[in-house]
């Protein structure tokens, strides 16, 4: 049984994997459409789960100075069409392809070293993404390495966010 799931979930991430790519296309509004092109290496739904501190958040270093990042180093990013404080996200369909959600790992997200404040909003599949200070946190697929930031300004409307839960325009 196992085999046959394992054989299965491998065709469906490769039929998956020719539909998504960081350069996909969306509407203008919704930052679909990144304008970077580079590897098809979107974070997995691993990449949400905390690392063995616990956290879902904490601060990193980067070349933008600290940031916040998930439990394994991946930069994470705020999106200017969201409403801050709001319950819904506003990158869907395509948006979603480059820029997936942090899923909380738990009940109540948790941080290490982010002074602002964590929160959850419903996904439309029923998940709880992280929030911080009210912004829904992202992943960006383009990112392919802990302390990444390629995603930085994309559209100008992708943007890093400090341990205070601030954006860092640049």
């Amino acid at each position: 049984m196992r085999k046959q799931l394992a054989i299965g979930g491998i065709a469906l991430a490769l039929l998956l994997s020719g539909c998504s790519s960081p350069g996909a296309s969306g509407p203008a509004s919704d930052g679909g459409d990144s304008g970077y092109s580079a590897p098809s290496s979107e974070p997995s739904d691993e990449a949400s789960e905390p690392a063995a501190s616990g956290a879902d958040v904490m601060v990193a270093e980067t070349s933008l100075g600290e940031v916040v990042v998930d439990g394994k180093g991946m930069t994470l990013y705020m999106f200017d069409n969201d409403t801050q404080g709001g319950d819904t996200s506003a990158c869907t369909g395509a948006c979603l392809q480059n820029w997936p959600p942090l899923i909380a790992a738990g009940d109540e997200p948790k941080a290490d070293g982010v002074t602002g404040e964590l929160g959850t909003i419903e996904t439309a599949d029923g998940k709880m993404q992280v929030t911080l200070n009210g912004w829904p946190l992202y992943y960006f697929a383009g990112d392919s390495a802990a302390g990444d930031v390629k995603g930085q300004g994309v559209k100008d409307v992708w943007w890093v966010l400090s341990p205070a839960g601030e954006r860092m325009a640049g």
